[in-house]
């Protein structure tokens, strides 16, 4: 077959990516006349350009259309999702409304819904951005005829109904649809068929993939995860489930734990009968693990597996290190910047460090704005007076960011606070930093936290404390007088306060507890001065108690594919669900 016109269609696709961001000002301009063209007259919008006379340009649209966040539509979303688009003009939107996705959920366990309108224009913007990533990989990893199954450990969750009868999805799904891959196409591009994809209990997607993706072992060319957490889990579930799993192959059906009927046969077919060469072949590898060492399992296993791709920058960043322990010998390279609002940013360098991985800004998905951001500062959370457009940001300095979408958004705070690296052109290059406080009373931020407890664990280590932090999060306790800040950190199994030492533990750690505390940020040491703060509380939680808020946000409609684990949290629920596996409070 003539691969001549495929080839001179990908460079004219990365030719675009070219002249989008030697113009990326122009484009920006252009995403926000489009938006603004087509969907300057719907309610949302009226109030504020409802006396205006004359073209609507971006100077005079920041001017009159103030800041957002998710609040200001809330009201708006809930009438469309109990009545779909009855209404006596469009409300955020002009075009027809497709349905809704989730968020992750993060900060309160229950996803917000996010509409999706049939837009030709965000459409078109999100299938471009979806071939540059595809398109940068292959530079890196060119296609292989005969080894070319990416194992994706991804699951796009429940698709439930709006009252108003629309679907209700997540992202991925719609991104799955925009990347134009069928589902009669899946097969043929990922080792799990589509019903393991569409699965409805997570753990068992997981369980699925790993199988299929054993059953493909000679033909896996990547694996994946949107996030490294799901990676980290996907592999934790190997170590624990390899001796089922070798019997599934050699039987050539999955374990009845599998309930999913369609997922079952669907996996059965995948698994072809009976593979007992298979099977002993991987249970050879498994046992011959040193010490129940699982360290590269990945390359082990997978032999012509070129690269490992998860997000691993922000709060994933604390799972890479476990990632490449799996990984061994394989690039572990970042994914790119996409959220459930609008596409953000490219990876282009996908071979750098992922937990430095950094995004060159799409200037055709959305319009950008930049709210300076500075981490100690009490101003953090006032909107500012000042804004910077792409073109006029700094380099070195951190902002959160506000889009304008396609999708009925308008100069709305994403709540993600990044730095600008540098251009690509005349594109910003970002840095994810962390999510944004989401109120002015917040005293910590998630860098803030995540650096106090590293310093916490070498702490620890230094008193010669066999106790491994894997998970943490923070609450003000803002009805107590004074307020309180409450800490809440998991240990691992192996960990002297699981054992008969844990008076002892709890002495040594007090001690520990200053160092856990000086690392809290600036504000959090005014606030202290000034007697607004009572003593820190730290929390010691037994093994899975984080595992329990992973089950309430599933169970509350969050994709697991997009959960994320909270750090800051502000739901009383959430605390006390936590609190109820303490092992002891330290102060």
């Amino acid at each position: 077959m003539n691969q001549q016109p495929k080839m001179a269609e990908e460079e004219e696709v990365i030719e675009k990516l070219e002249e989008y961001t030697k113009n990326a000002r122009h484009h920006q301009l252009e995403t926000l006349r489009s938006i603004l063209q087509h969907n300057a007259k719907v309610l949302y919008l009226k109030p504020f350009l409802s006396n205006l006379h004359h073209d609507l340009d971006a100077d005079t649209f920041r001017s009159l259309v103030p800041l957002s966040s998710f609040e200001d539509y809330a009201d708006y979303i809930n009438h469309m999702a109990e009545h779909g688009t009855q209404h006596d003009s469009p409300l955020l939107s002009i075009d027809p409304l497709l349905g809704f996705f989730y968020s992750s959920g993060t900060a309160t366990m229950k996803p917000k819904l996010i509409p999706y309108f049939d837009s030709n224009l965000c459409n078109d913007a999100t299938f471009l951005a979806i071939q540059w990533t595809f398109l940068i990989r292959k530079r890196f990893f060119p296609t292989r005829p005969s080894i070319n199954k990416i194992l994706w450990f991804h699951h796009v969750g429940n698709i439930t109904t709006a009252k108003c009868g629309l679907n209700v999805m997540p992202v991925s799904q719609y991104i799955l649809q925009c990347g134009k891959v069928t589902p009669q196409e899946i097969p043929m591009v990922y080792a799990s068929p589509s019903e393991v994809f569409v699965g409805s209990h997570a753990d068992q997607q997981t369980y699925c993939h790993l199988l299929c993706g054993l059953r493909n072992l000679d033909l896996i060319d990547g694996i994946a995860a949107p996030y490294s957490l799901g990676l980290v889990k996907a592999f934790t579930l190997l170590e624990s489930k390899w001796e089922q799993l070798c019997h599934d192959l050699e039987r050539g059906f999955p374990s009845h734990e599998i309930s999913d009927v369609a997922m079952r046969e669907a996996v059965t077919e995948t698994l072809g009968g009976p593979q007992p060469e298979l099977s002993n072949r991987i249970r050879q590898i498994c046992e011959d693990n040193n010490g129940n060492d699982w360290s590269g399992i990945a390359h082990r296993l997978w032999r012509n597996v070129r690269y490992i791709k998860c997000v691993s920058t922000g709060i994933m960043k604390q799972y890479y290190p476990k990632v490449k322990y799996y990984a061994g010998e394989v690039p572990v390279i970042g994914g790119d910047y996409f959220s459930s609002e609008c596409s953000v940013g490219l990876n282009l360098d996908i071979m750098q460090p992922p937990e430095t991985t950094t995004y060159v800004l799409f200037p055709n998905t959305a319009y950008f704005e930049f709210l300076p951001f500075n981490m100690n500062h009490e101003s953090n959370n006032n909107v500012a007076d000042e804004m910077f457009d792409l073109s006029s940001v700094e380099v070195g300095k951190m902002y959160e960011i506000v889009v304008t979408t396609y999708g009925g958004f308008y100069r709305y705070r994403l709540g993600d606070v990044v730095r600008i690296v540098g251009f690509y052109n005349s594109s910003p290059e970002v840095e994810f930093v962390m999510r944004a406080p989401k109120a002015a009373s917040e005293i910590l931020t998630e860098r803030d936290l995540i650096s106090a407890i590293d310093n916490f664990q070498l702490s620890l280590r230094g008193a010669m404390m066999r106790t491994q932090i894997v998970e943490f999060a923070s609450f003000l306790d803002q009805e107590s007088r004074p307020k309180q800040l409450k800490v809440f950190v998991e240990v691992q199994e192996e960990s002297d306060f699981l054992e008969d030492k844990q008076e002892e533990s709890i002495r040594t750690m007090r001690s520990c507890i200053t160092s856990l505390e000086g690392s809290l940020g600036a504000l959090y040491k005014v606030e202290k001065v000034k007697g607004q703060l009572g003593n820190l509380m730290v929390f010691i939680l037994r093994p899975g108690a984080f595992d329990k808020l992973y089950e309430v946000a599933i169970r509350n409609g969050t994709p697991a594919s997009q959960y994320k684990p909270p750090k800051i949290l502000r739901n009383h629920e959430i605390v006390s669900v936590l609190e109820k596996y303490s092992l002891c409070d330290i102060r």
